[in-house]
């Protein structure tokens, strides 16, 4: 992404400064010039980021909106193109409401940003829990166990869903549709009673059980109005235990799924959300965000991208569920 703003611009004439460290960077001025150079072009085959990540209190972001003007202005920049989801997004759209020249561009693995059809590093993190749950398969069926795999997705359930039904997962559990313990366990013991040998069942980190089906622990709240996520998978493992009385084993795959490298589909969107944003910026196309709809890169409105997170319809989980047990 960043390659593809810097190069783009370059061609153009245009400069690029970078900030550390997301919003907290650009608040205390930590600027990094970005130079069309062999470094620049090589970060297309890294994940993450060069500039670093970071999280910045809501409150002490708006209080910073005058310091940050000065920082811009400092800094000559005529235009910010913020990389995130819908926290910087959020954020973004603040700046933008604030006279600030904006043009947002959706990252996120969990791919839960309105308005377009994916965002980047979505793909790449599908991809890594394909090629776990894969592995998992192996052992799972040579142990004879129902093996768990908790993949990232507090709030919307794209991965478990995405990388569920590319492994062949016998079971998908999404936040947005809370599920009944009952009917986990009752396909589980199906499938050995029809002699099948293993199970396997993938498990969004955000999945809930319908209510009063389950004791599960009540969820605590972080400094940012966060919600702390519990062992969800745990609880889930120790239930089909002792109902079936079948070894289960659980695996979180936790931040294994956002590193590594990104795969072809990721480096051609993000490069493709690069040049198009850094062009509205040059012909003065501000306060939009870029999105992918069917084949085509478009300009959208920030409400359009924040005003929800993009859940899983049911109508996508409902043909999941045409494959479980």
């Amino acid at each position: 992404m960043i390659r593809g703003i810097v190069r783009t611009a370059a061609g153009r004439g245009h400069t690029v400064v970078g900030f550390e460290d997301g919003w907290q960077g650009l608040l205390e001025d930590r600027r990094v010039q970005l130079y069309d150079d062999d470094n620049i072009d090589r970060i297309i085959r890294r994940g993450g980021t060069i500039l670093g990540t970071g999280r910045l209190h809501p409150d002490k972001f708006k209080a910073g909106i005058d310091q940050i003007k000065a920082n811009l202005e400092d800094a000559g920049i005529d235009a910010l193109i913020p990389i995130g989801g819908e926290g910087t997004l959020k954020g973004a759209k603040f700046l933008a409401d604030n006279g600030i020249p904006v043009v947002g561009v959706p990252k996120t693995i969990d791919n839960d940003v309105n308005g377009t059809d994916y965002t980047f590093g979505f793909d790449s993190a599908v991809a890594v829990a394909t090629d776990a749950i894969d592995r998992l398969h192996t052992t799972a069926e040579s142990h004879d166990r129902v093996m768990i795999v908790e993949v990232m997705g507090r709030h919307v359930g794209w991965i478990a869903l995405h990388a569920g039904m590319a492994s062949g997962a016998h079971e998908i559990l999404i936040p947005e549709v809370p599920f009944d313990i009952d009917d986990v366990c009752r396909r589980m013991a199906r499938r050995f009673q029809l002699g099948e040998k293993y199970g396997i069942i993938v498990v969004a980190e955000g999945a809930l059980p319908k209510e009063g089906s389950l004791d599960v622990p009540e969820r605590e709240v972080d400094e940012f109005g966060h919600e702390k996520f519990q062992d969800m998978t745990g609880v889930i493992a120790r239930e089909i235990n002792n109902r079936l009385d079948t070894e289960v084993r659980s695996t979180v795959l936790g931040h294994v799924q956002r590193g590594g490298t990104p795969t072809a589909f990721d480096r051609v969107l993000a490069t493709r959300f690069a040049v198009n944003a850094t062009k509205a910026c040059i012909r003065g196309d501000f306060n939009k965000v870029v999105s992918l709809r069917g084949e085509h890169i478009e300009l959208i409105s920030f409400e359009d991208a924040v005003g929800e997170l993009k859940a899983v319809p049911l109508k996508r989980y409902e043909t999941a569920q045409s494959l479980f047990g």
